[in-house]
């Protein structure tokens, strides 16, 4: 069994790299480890790697479709790595899954729609219904213990405000919650009884810890997966968001057949070659690959959790039960969102995503993306401490 490096430091500067080429852009200085956007400071795996290599050896680019090896690697992915069975006509391609909600709430909503989200909650959430001139309903998580439940009670309530679509984090991003099958089935038989869609973003599915399994909503029942819209993408396990390919499961046809016509609309049916030979490699041959990678993710969760309670008792990281994406509530260092943001960016030089991006619940929180070798993250962790003690 190959052993694969993620210690290795990859030098990302002058590729484009939104995470490393942007930080001037997005925190005014250039001087910041960057810790913030959602990919991963590790190699793309050797065998997607070879797999665009050979597919570079033909020399034409022309113009193609997916095979039915591409439908058949997804298929043999969700069936072993999250025991659910899809059915080849279910699959339809979107760019993204921030694109592919977006076309959703476009093709089955109309402008002035209410749709519910549950902050805090990855913040495209918040864009992708207000800037297609729908209207947002929160549905704010409950904070107990630092952990997020479903606040049930408040989702009843909402619903009758006359919802048309329920949009689910599902592993939660940022809090990293794996929802339960107890919980998912409630949420789903609420939206169910009054006629709410769901748009379940799994982004996050294949990154879960030991100890937790990830759930496909649309796998429960029957009646859930004729509401529930799946987006999926093999991104940000394997490190591919560059090549723009994701997919949405829809088993319902009248759901699907809406959807396709507004890629049809925008003529984006084609996907692109490279994202489909990747996509292909990481599900045919990735297993062990991620087995190791949350292995290794597991391994600087415990650093992070160690030097925190040791040296910095002021921030606290909410366990994540999946994604490389860590919660840390800051409360306690007594800042307002915005010290708290130059706190980190101008004293620690540490790049992170601000809370309140997520939703006002998210104030006094920041979120740490802790995919990177180790040492970069140690040296995140000294300099946060090093701020901390001088402050």
């Amino acid at each position: 069994m190959k052993k694969y490096n993620f210690n290795e430091i990859i030098k990302r500067e002058d590729t484009n790299c939104v995470k490393y080429d942007m930080r001037k852009h997005f925190f005014g200085i250039n001087d910041v480890m960057p810790m913030w956007v959602a990919d991963m400071d590790f190699k793309t795996p050797d065998f997607i790697i070879d797999a665009l290599k050979e597919r570079l050896q033909h020399p034409v680019l022309g113009y193609s479709f997916f095979s039915d090896e591409y439908f058949h690697s997804i298929i043999n992915w969700l069936n072993k790595k999250h025991d659910w069975m899809v059915q080849k006509d279910w699959i339809s391609f979107s760019p993204g899954v921030v694109p592919g909600f977006s076309l959703l709430i476009q093709a089955l909503t109309k402008p002035g729609d209410k749709i519910i989200i549950q902050p805090p909650v990855y913040h495209p959430f918040f864009s992708a219904i207000k800037d297609n001139d729908r209207v947002i309903i929160e549905n704010e998580l409950i904070l107990k213990d630092m952990k997020y439940y479903m606040n049930f009670d408040d989702l009843k309530e909402k619903v009758k405000e006359g919802a048309k679509m329920l949009l689910l984090s599902n592993p939660h991003n940022p809090g990293g919650r794996v929802w339960t099958k107890n919980e998912m089935e409630e949420l789903g038989n609420i939206c169910y009884e009054n006629n709410v869609l769901i748009v379940s973003d799994e982004i996050h599915s294949d990154l879960v810890f030991e100890k937790n399994k990830h759930i496909p909503l649309a796998s429960i029942n029957q009646n859930i997966a004729e509401i529930t819209i799946t987006c999926m993408a093999p991104s940000k396990t394997f490190n591919l968001a560059g090549l723009a390919t994701s997919f949405l499961v829809i088993s319902n046809s009248n759901l699907l057949e809406k959807y396709k016509e507004a890629l049809n609309k925008l003529h984006i049916w084609y996907g692109n070659i490279f994202g489909v030979t990747a996509l292909e490699a990481a599900y045919n041959k990735g297993f062990e690959w991620v087995n190791q990678l949350m292995k290794y993710i597991e391994n600087n969760l415990q650093i992070l959790v160690a030097f925190l309670e040791k040296n910095i008792p002021e921030i606290k990281a909410m366990m994540p039960e999946a994604t490389y994406l860590v919660w840390l509530d800051c409360r306690a260092l007594k800042m307002d969102d915005e010290l708290l943001k130059k706190f980190f960016v101008e004293k620690a030089k540490v790049g992170l995503n601000s809370g309140v991006e997520y939703g006002k619940t998210g104030a006094g929180f920041m979120r740490m993306n802790i995919a990177c070798p180790e040492i970069i993250l140690k040296e995140s962790l000294q300099r946060i401490y090093n701020a901390v003690k001088l402050n």
